[in-house]
Order: structure tokens, then C-alpha cells, then sequence
């Protein structure tokens, strides 16, 4: 029994994603929607057909509605086509497929918030939440996080209803091709013009959904001219390569990445050597694409997983010179959005996530062992950055020097590249952020963790309690960043009257919100230990991270 099932266990979850709800007598799967006694919404004109909803707690919901067709058979690694229109009212009132994935899912505490929907190349489906049918409000589209390889937008912990009740604002979660079936790059096997556009896939959903809203979204109450993309880990990483897709230019006008981005792209060639390997582990030659397309896609799975790993492999965008044309942030930002305000961020600790997590206290040893990770096995140097981080974290402990000296070096380190990138530009603001609060689920030793900023965001501290803990100091900070989220949506600066002042970054202040129970700005707050592993890491960073 591995330390994994353990904490589901805790959580009770495990026996209601196996076997489902009981509701009168009826065996309910766990993924599904109870919409017993809810009124349902007026139909709604989309480009392919009506559709209506239910309405809870006074905000429309829009389940499953799909935005392109099925991505199986001969759509299978090409580019979303339109779905087929219908006849008639559709009722969208339960969530649609994820597309196919690794089975296994996240840390029990956020795990306890996945639905558990089946899998399916039928997966091209947002769902939409709304206060009102009519309006013109600001547009916040979510992309998931599980790099892009896993996850989906259907997960409770991303229901809009609260922050589309909140705010006023029309929430937008998103379903789009992963791993294999997204970013399996075919374009340049010489195949045939059929396959030309066949590269990026899962990007190119985003994209479709994205024109999706363009074409719809007004009558859902929302404003097709102001439509701000967000995500987190993998959802940042999704961010910042549509800020770098020709495509996608004008679909959006104000961009988030909170603990995520995606600096470098797969090179093209070896992205087409690993389809090439691939081909070759299921018997086929490139002239076989057709054959490809025929497989169950469990099979599919089944080989895209299989030991040893083919580097390079559908593991995300790759710089294919039509889709993506360059790097997406090496060695600038991106020219195509250029004119997009950005709001970028990380959390405190953001490796406590780990299953099991770092032991509150953590033997020095072990924290040498790891920040010599960091310093490419120097001694001399790992004992200088632990010397630094105790300077400047007055009676740290040896878990919080690893854990905030791994986070400054990854996805913090990043955030703060993309702020310094962005203001380079010169033509539109950027806003940092850092994010501290500590959830005191298992004995507070998960502390600050990659994935706890987004109940607050969403404004589901209580339906994510399972992450968050019960306390009451949760609904302030909530409050505020949700609030500062939206603000931000509506126009492209986060200030709201219950947020200090929150300047635009620039690159010699470095003014950073930090976003804790006391939240506040600090100029450069980690100025010592970002110049240090700067120099460490002066030869550049990875391609993303998510």
C-alpha cells in the first residue's frame, strides 16, 4: 500500500470515485452532476446549435458544451474541427470526457477535488458559468494545470459559480487533448500535405475554444473584446504559449500564469526523431499515419506510456515554425502579445506538494543533499546559499531552506523572468506576486504548496477544504485576490479598495504583492537570494515548467 492511497484513504475519497453517490436508491457516478430541482436556464444560440443549462445559487451553468468535434479517428492528432451542428435544444448539464491520461492523479488533498470523469477523445468541451444571460462582462477563461500531460477542466476545485457570482464576471474552464494526442508532432514526416498541420494539437484546441468564445460568448453575458486566459503549473505553461501563437492573437487581451510558464518549445527535429521511435514501437512506418489513426486509443495510451520513456515524446509545444514559431519566452517576449497586460506569480513552498511531503524537520544532511541539486554537487556553494537563506529567514528551519530555496530557483525564478521580459517589451504592464499563506492541513506540513493559490483565486476555500483547513482567516484573503483576479480581467491592472496599492513591475524596484493573511507590497523581497542563484544558473533554465 503506497503512501499515496494512505492519504486518499484519509480523505475517503478513494470509495467515492470507485463506486459513486447513492441518491434515492440510484447509483450515481461521482463525476456527475446532481441538477434534481434546479430551474434550468433559458436556450442559448451557439454557432452549432441551442443550448440550456441549470441555474445554482443564482449563476447559469453551462456543462460539457462542446467546442469542436470528436478528436477520434481521422481527427485523431490534427487540428479541432467545428462539431456537428444539431437540431433541437441540447442540455448541458453534466461534464464531458478528459482526454485520455495517466490514470493516477495529484496528492490526496487535491485529488479529493477531481471528479474522476471518464477518458475520451471526445474531450473538446469548456464549460461556462455565468451570473446573467445578458450584459457585456469581462471573460475569464481557466486553462488546468497538470503540465501538459494530465489533468482536466472539469474538476470541482475550478467551478466558477462563487467567482462568477462574486465579481461579476463570466468563468470559462476548458477540455483540450494532452500528452500524446495533443503534442504528438507528425508535420514533418513528409506525409502528405493532410498532415502539414498535424503538430501542437492540444495548443490549437485552446486556440479553437478561445475562437469559440470570440463567436459566443456575448450571449452568455460576456464580452468577446476583453477575454483574459489564467492557469496554473501546466494551465501558466498553456498561458505563455498562447502569448507566443500568431494563432491566438486577439482571442485574448490580458494573460495570467500563477506558478507556470513555458519558456522554450521542443525543438522540431527532435520532436520528429521521438514520433519517428513511436512509430516504430507500434509497427508503423510514416506512411502508415492513416493505420495510426485506426488504433484504439487505449492502445495508444498504452504505448505512449510503456518503459523506457521516448525523450521529447508528447510531452508539450513544440517550436514547429507555423503553430509556434519561435521559442516562447527565449530570449523575449513574444511579439504577438505584445500588447497584452500579464499578471505572473508563485507560492512560498511550492515542493511541499510532494507525496509524502518534506518532514517538518528535515535532518541537515538530507537539506544539504538536496540544495547540492541546486548547486550541481559544489559544497562550497550549497553551504553559502543555506548560510544566505538563514541571513535573510531569521530561525528557519532545514525543510524551509530547501523548500523556499527550490521554489526561488524554479517557478518563483521564472515568475520574475517573465517580469523582467514583459517590462523589456515596453508596451504593456506587468504585476508580480507572491503568495505565503500557509494551509495547516497534516499538522501544517505541506505549508505553502504549488496548486493552494487557486481556491483562493476561484473563491473555494470551503469547497477545497480538503487543501485550505476550516479556518476563518481563509475568507480575507480569499476575498482579496479574487477580487484582484477579476479586477485584473476587467482592466488589465489588479487594484481593487481592499488591496494596497499594487504598482506595475518594473525591473529595478521589482515591486512584488505578497499575498498572505497580511498582504502587502515589498520592493525585491528576496533581492540577496535572487542574485545568488541567478549567477548560479547565468547558462539558462529549462523549457518549462508546470
Amino acid at each position: 500500500m503506497t503512501h499515496r492511497f494512505d492519504r486518499r484513504a484519509f480523505l475517503g475519497y478513494g470509495s467515492l470515485a470507485a463506486a459513486g453517490l447513492v441518491v434515492d436508491g440510484l447509483q450515481v457516478p461521482a463525476w456527475a452532476q446532481d441538477t434534481r430541482g434546479l430551474p434550468m436556464t433559458p436556450a442559448v444560440q451557439t454557432s452549432a446549435g441551442r443550448i440550456r443549462g441549470a441555474v445554482r445559487l443564482g449563476v447559469n451553468q453551462f456543462y460539457g458544451v462542446p467546442y469542436g468535434a470528436s478528436t477520434a479517428g481521422a481527427n485523431r492528432f490534427r487540428p479541432p474541427v467545428a462539431p456537428t451542428p444539431w437540431t433541437g435544444v441540447r442540455d448541458c448539464l453534466q461534464v464531458g470526457n478528459r482526454s485520455p491520461q495517466d490514470p493516477d492523479g495529484p496528492i490526496s488533498e487535491v485529488f479529493a477535488l477531481d471528479r474522476r470523469e471518464p477518458m475520451g477523445e471526445d474531450c473538446l468541451s469548456i464549460n461556462v458559468f455565468t451570473p446573467s444571460l445578458t450584459g457585456s462582462r469581462p471573460v475569464m477563461v481557466w486553462l488546468h494545470g497538470g503540465g501538459f500531460a494530465g489533468g482536466s477542466g472539469n474538476w470541482l476545485l475550478y467551478d466558477g459559480t462563487n467567482l462568477a457570482r462574486k465579481e461579476d464576471v463570466v468563468v470559462v474552464s476548458v477540455n483540450h487533448r494532452l500528452n500524446l494526442f495533443g503534442f504528438l508532432h507528425l508535420a514533418d514526416l513528409g506525409a502528405g500535405e493532410r498532415w502539414a498541420g498535424a503538430s501542437n494539437a492540444g495548443m490549437q484546441d485552446i486556440v479553437a475554444a478561445l475562437t469559440w468564445v470570440k463567436q459566443n460568448i456575448a450571449g452568455f453575458g460576456g464580452n468577446p473584446g476583453n477575454v483574459t486566459v489564467f492557469g496554473q503549473s501546466g494551465g501558466g505553461s498553456k498561458v505563455t504559449t498562447l502569448m507566443a501563437m500568431p494563432s491566438a492573437k486577439g482571442l485574448f487581451h490580458r494573460a495570467i500564469a500563477q506558478s507556470g510558464s513555458a519558456l522554450r518549445g521542443v525543438p522540431r527535429d527532435a520532436a520528429t526523431q521521438a514520433t519517428t521511435q513511436f512509430l516504430a514501437r507500434v509497427g508503423l512506418k510514416a506512411t502508415q499515419l492513416d493505420e495510426l489513426q485506426q488504433l484504439p486509443w487505449a492502445r495508444v495510451q498504452e504505448a505512449f506510456f510503456a518503459e523506457p520513456r521516448i525523450a521529447n515524446l508528447g510531452g508539450g509545444p513544440v517550436v514547429d515554425g507555423t503553430s509556434l514559431p519561435r521559442d516562447q519566452w527565449t530570449p523575449d517576449a513574444p511579439s504577438c502579445s505584445a500588447d497584452v497586460p500579464l499578471m505572473m506569480g508563485s507560492v512560498e513552498t511550492e515542493d511541499a506538494w510532494s507525496d509524502p511531503p518534506p518532514p517538518l524537520q528535515m535532518p541537515e544532511d538530507e537539506m544539504m543533499t538536496r540544495v547540492r541539486r541546486i548547486t550541481r554537487n559544489d559544497d562550497a556553494k550549497a553551504r553559502e546559499l543555506v548560510a544566505l537563506y538563514r541571513k535573510t529567514h531569521t530561525g528557519i528551519t532545514n525543510t524551509d531552506v530547501w523548500l523556499i530555496m527550490n521554489a526561488d530557483n524554479t517557478r518563483r525564478a521564472n515568475a520574475q523572468l517573465l517580469g523582467e521580459l514583459k517590462t523589456a517589451q515596453g508596451r504593456a504592464p506587468a504585476y508580480l506576486y507572491y503568495f505565503t499563506w500557509r494551509s495547516p492541513v497534516h499538522l501544517g506540513q505541506m505549508k505553502s504548496y504549488h496548486t493552494l493559490d487557486i481556491p483562493f483565486v476561484f473563491d473555494n476555500v470551503d469547497i477545497a477544504a480538503s487543501m485550505t483547513g476550516a479556518g476563518s482567516d481563509r475568507y480575507a484573503l480569499a476575498h482579496r485576490m479574487s477580487a484582484a483576479w477579476a479586477a485584473f480581467a476587467r482592466t488589465g491592472n489588479p487594484n481593487h479598495k481592499d488591496l494596497p496599492s499594487w504598482p506595475a513591475f518594473n525591473a529595478s524596484a521589482y515591486p512584488t504583492m505578497v499575498l498572505g493573511n497580511d498582504c502587502k507590497v515589498v520592493n525585491d523581497p528576496n533581492r540577496d537570494e535572487r542574485l545568488a542563484l541567478k549567477a548560479m544558473n547565468s547558462a539558462g533554465r529549462g523549457t518549462s515548467t508546470g
